[in-house]
């Protein structure tokens, strides 16, 4: 009767405690008890990713992926997107090193496919400031080097109750090297067997102790990745762009554009021009970071600690010159100046003019050269934080911390033509632009700029914990945490005065620039209520000063079986809050993939203006995830785990699916034309994409982890196994799952990573591949498929000194060629889901001391 009353008092208390903060509610999800956990007090407590409170275990009632420092080294990752997006659990189209378009040379991570804006990236537990060109929705995992990381642990439920908005779809928390003493120094490259897509790292580490319980660990790392040309791929798709190095006119009635032929007669145009000569698979850039972490004993049970961080990145990519669409204006008997005559060449081959008095002129302007966009970014984060011990009740932990953290960038093209420039030369020169003259040096200088943008962001955070144990049950101690934060968001975008003014034959874009800030509480409990049964419970509350309050909460059980099998549960609630550029981003323009139902565009890249909403409302979503964890006694060393997860996100902030909206315009749906801002004749003109709060997202899935470690044969042996099984992936009604996309990226029904590895204390030889299923071509109807792809990687490790070891390595040992996606964003596939790089070696050797 007693055993029930204390349990009783447990539940009541959290729900009491969860009332006495101010009624606001957040739920968090908590480990359930490893069967070899020691349940004496003497046993040090350890923070596990999605839970404040300290515990004697490491498998939680939230499902967690731990890469040790180790297995990022033996298996090759340059840099963190990559080792993120090789990942069972990821998917979409998740923008890196081979994103060549529009991406400024960020790389991001993209967890169950639900966006990289949904996704929380920690440091060492704390967020990490949105970074990349300005205005960011996400961190460029760029500004973290691989050198300072200790592990990342992947925590792939919904973790808003915990760490606030954000973490829909789970958390990435990178942890960084603590506690270093000595010297250690690496040197890493590779390149493709084709001699190109080389990429070096230089990176140093320095560590001590000191004789008061200090510890300073000092780092500096070096990166350069060089870039892959896509017509040096024997399976590129050659473009076909109607921008041609000629020049073309289009006129009333005219489809596919008028070229001059050797005769000087105007012809139709029957060619494309071929922009992959110009364009990366594999994107260019340097990186330099230092970094540093420090831990002080202050005495009387208080530890002083800290990290910073900075990074700069110098990136560029590449793309075929600029595509110039001019409207020129046609002299006539009131327009005399500044337009151009219709010869009789042109009006024989039927050029005339459009209604307004106008033709098109559409010209490739190889005699400027490529478009060259370069980014010099930096990033900083500084933390600071003071740990205590408190000797009240059963003993509290208390900790406070501040964060700083800024990005600031230097973006630009070069290369760029302003429109009104050239429109001025064509009608100076006529016949110099359209029948093959030689056009002056100074008009190539008059028409062409170098474009320079500006951005950054900005983060604030402070935060205070309260931590320990509330009394004991007879199974366990009932343990709480709760805090507060305080954070502060800024970020602005700065486009060049000539794009914002329209002047530019780039999309033109308007400035962005906003603020905000968010005071948060946040608690959680843990009850024992038997032996085997462990609740977490997890309420936060967040206030904005943009759109208001947001609460939320999250349940986790665990039940222990048996000493060998675990059962596990987690049902959450979650929010994300608009960010700056979805709050305050000024109109821009994009050009994207699609299919013009009508027939009438002239390439596959259509005009899309994007626009913001200051009044949007935070996304809401609900996750529910369910496992079991199983370690047979009679089998040392296996141990696997499952995993149910469904996500299921409302009033979700997303533009608007433009292709569905023209397909069923073209069907019509004068509804979907109003959305989209088209004609019901297929007038493409002012094509919008806005932003909303009536998206919906649902995801649901299965996740197997199968591990086992023995020896034999003389050897140590080590298997993994990790696979994601998809069920759906449904947005806004359309379901992706089995799909492949140029746009929306891949969502394969099967996605498994396997690894072995062997040896003995001197060597080791691993084995890994990684398998994506097949997946229907989105854009076709005909049921054709991307073929599935299976990459074979192996690697050796050999410590000749207990300082110096060498590794060697093969990935794509069979250089699998991507599957082809009919509307794929380069190549004739999808770089953000295939390796488009092929087989590369690399080597690293590191020396400690």
């Amino acid at each position: 009767m007693l055993k029930t009353n204390k349990i009783a008092s447990a539940v009541r208390l959290s729900l009491i405690a969860a009332v006495s903060a101010g009624s606001f509610g957040v739920v968090h999800a908590a480990p359930a008890t490893d069967k070899s956990a020691v349940k004496t007090s003497d046993v040090e407590r350890i923070e596990v990713t999605g839970s404040r409170i300290k515990r004697q275990d490491m498998e939680s009632a939230s499902p967690v992926t731990s890469i040790s420092a180790d297995t990022i080294v033996a298996q090759g990752y340059a840099s963190v997107d990559q080792l993120l997006q090789d990942q069972t659990s990821m998917a979409g189209a998740p923008i890196g090193s081979t994103t060549n378009n529009g991406a400024d040379g960020i790389a991001q991570v993209d967890l169950r496919g639900m966006g990289a804006n949904r996704t929380l990236v920690l440091l060492n537990g704390r967020r990490m400031v949105n970074s990349g060109s300005g205005a960011d929705s996400a961190v460029d995992l760029n500004a973290i080097p691989v050198a300072m990381i200790q592990r990342v642990e992947i925590l792939k439920d919904g973790a808003s109750a915990v760490y606030g908005s954000d973490a829909i779809a789970g958390v990435v928390n990178i942890i960084t090297k603590k506690d270093f003493e000595g010297f250690q120094f690496d040197a890493k490259s590779s390149s493709t067997d084709k001699g190109d897509g080389q990429t070096y790292e230089l990176n140093a580490l320095y560590g001590f102790n000191t004789n008061n319980g200090g510890n300073y660990t000092v780092g500096a790392a070096y990166s350069k990745r060089n870039g892959v040309i896509q017509a040096d791929r024997d399976w590129t798709e050659n473009g076909s762009s109607s921008f041609v190095p000629e020049g073309a006119l289009w006129g009333d009635g005219i489809k596919a554009g008028k070229v001059v032929d050797a005769n000087g007669n105007w012809i139709d145009r029957t060619y494309g021009y071929d922009y992959t000569k110009d364009s990366y698979y594999q994107t260019p850039s340097k990186r330099y970071s230092v970094f540093a972490n420090m831990t002080q004993e202050l005495g009387n049970d208080l530890v002083l600690t800290g990290d910073l961080l900075y990074t700069k990145r110098k990136s560029h990519q590449q793309m075929a010159a600029q595509p110039a669409d001019i409207m020129l204006d046609v002299c006539n008997a009131t327009k005399t100046e500044n337009c151009i005559t219709l010869d009789s060449a042109m009006t024989a081959a039927g050029i005339t003019a459009f209604d307004d008095g106008t033709v098109e002129y559409r010209r490739r302007t190889n005699d400027v050269g490529p478009r060259i966009y370069t980014q010099d970014t930096d990033t900083y984060r500084a933390s600071l934080g003071l740990q205590g011990y408190l000797e009240a009740g059963n003993g509290l932990n208390w900790d406070v911390s501040y964060t700083y953290g800024k990005n600031k960038a230097t973006t630009g093209t070069e290369n760029s033509i302003n429109a009104t420039w050239m429109a001025n030369s064509i009608y100076a020169n006529q016949d110099a632009w359209f029948y093959g003259g030689s056009i002056p040096a100074e008009d190539i200088d008059a028409i062409s700029y170098m474009e320079t943008n500006h951005g950054g962001n900005e983060q604030h955070d402070v935060q205070a914990n309260l931590s320990g144990d509330l009394f004991q049950l007879s199974a366990g101690a009932v343990s709480f945490a709760f805090g507060a934060e305080y954070r502060y968001e800024e970020g602005y975008y700065t486009p060049d005065p000539i794009i914002v003014a329209g002047d530019s034959t780039a999309a033109q874009q308007d400035p962005t620039k906003g603020h905000y800030d968010v005071i948060s509480f946040f608690q959680e409990v843990s009850v024992p209520f038997t032996e085997k049964l462990t609740g977490d419970f997890a309420w936060r509350y967040d206030e904005y000063d943009t759109f208001g309050k947001a609460s939320t909460w999250k349940v986790g059980l665990t039940y222990r079986v048996t000493e060998d099998l675990m059962l596990r549960g987690v049902v959450a609630t979650g929010f994300r809050a608009p960010n700056i550029s979805e709050l305050f981003g000024g109109n821009s323009g994009s050009y994207d993939y699609l299919d013009d139902p009508w027939g009438n565009a002239l390439d596959a890249q259509l005009l899309v203006n994007r626009t913001s909403d200051k009044n949007l409302k935070p996304e809401e979503s609900e996750s529910y995830t369910a496992g079991i964890v199983y370690s047979p006694s009679f089998l040392d060393g296996f141990s696997t785990t499952i995993d149910y997860w469904k996500f299921n996100i409302t009033d979700a902030i997303s533009r608007v699916d433009v292709q569905a909206n023209l397909d069923a315009c073209h069907d019509g749906d004068a509804a979907a034309c109003a959305v989209i801002n088209v004609t019901a004749d297929g007038d493409l003109t002012n094509l919008t994409a806005a932003l909303t709060n009536v998206g919906k997202v649902q995801t649901s899935g299965v996740d197997i982890n199968v591990a086992y470690k023995f020896s034999g044969l003389g050897l140590d042996w080590s298997i993994n196994n990790d696979a994601t099984y998809l069920i759906k992936h449904i947005e806004d009604g359309i379901d992706y799952s089995d799909y492949v996309d140029g746009n929306m990226g891949g969502y394969a029904k099967w996605r498994n990573n396997f690894t072995i590895t062997a040896g003995q204390d001197a060597w080791n030889v691993m084995y890994y591949n990684r398998y994506i299923s097949s997946m229907r071509d989105y854009n076709l109807n005909d049921g054709s498929k991307a073929d599935s792809v299976l990459y074979h990687n192996i690697v050796g490790t050999y410590h000749l000194t207990d300082s110096l070891s060498l590794s060697a390595g093969v990935k794509n040992f069979t250089d699998e060629k991507p599957s082809y996606v009919s509307n794929g964003s380069d190549g004739g596939t999808s770089p953000q889901v295939y390796d488009v790089v092929g087989r590369q070696i690399y080597g690293s050797v590191s020396y400690k001391f």
